[in-house]
């Protein structure tokens, strides 16, 4: 039988040369391309039709859930598994929503990685109880809305109360307002731990549009 074909796609180039040496040991299974960015994994699925994509969230200029999702609008029988240390409820939602069939921590490669893509392979979509726990535990806490979430994105700068306010053309009550409506949602006291909650959801740095 022709081995599973593999294309592999993370920034860092001995994070690819680890996987594509863990991958080419196994009998049935092949690198046949490899991508830095989300443009070049783009280009090199059209090219080299993987049988199955192992990608990672975190590139330069496209993210990782970007690609997924213009792959999967181009080739919807495409299986990709992301491999990412984005360790957060919203982080496995928005994959899982782009398309992913499967979504692994790096830090599982070794005992998780052969096993999945032969399963993704298969057309079996696999969510491991660690990665069902961190988003059952995103969806215990309600949303923020998009003025909140610039809110905590400001925070995470340091920004008091009177800044935000500034930043965002509102008086400074309605700001405490805010800061206190993050709170109550996240279930926490101060802003040290709110920063640290948005940090692990993975709303620090999202996107605000």
């Amino acid at each position: 039988m022709s081995p599973i074909r593999i294309l592999c796609v993370d920034d860092h180039h001995l994070m690819r040369e680890g996987i594509t040496l863990i991958i080419n040991a196994q009998p049935d299974l092949q690198v046949v391309a490899s991508a830095a960015t989300g443009e070049q994994a783009i280009a090199m699925f059209r090219e080299h039709r993987p049988d199955v994509t192992l990608m990672d969230l975190r590139l330069p200029t496209m993210s990782g859930f970007e690609a997924v999702r213009i792959i999967r609008a181009t080739a919807p029988e495409a299986r990709i598994i992301v491999l990412t240390i984005v360790d957060d409820g919203e982080g496995i939602r928005q994959a899982l929503d782009a398309g992913a069939a499967a979504y692994l921590f790096k830090h599982s490669l070794s005992d998780d990685m052969i096993r999945v893509i032969r399963e993704v392979h298969a057309g079996i979509h696999k969510v491991f109880d660690s990665v069902a726990a961190r988003m059952a535990e995103r969806a215990t806490h309600p949303p923020l809305t998009p003025r909140e979430m610039q809110v905590v994105n400001l925070m995470a700068q340091a920004m008091r109360n009177k800044e935000i306010a500034a930043a965002l053309g509102v008086s400074e009550h309605a700001a405490l307002m805010h800061v206190k409506n993050i709170f109550s949602k996240m279930g926490v006291s101060n802003r040290v731990a709110a920063i640290n909650t948005a940090r692990r959801f993975g709303l620090i740095g999202a996107s605000l549009g």
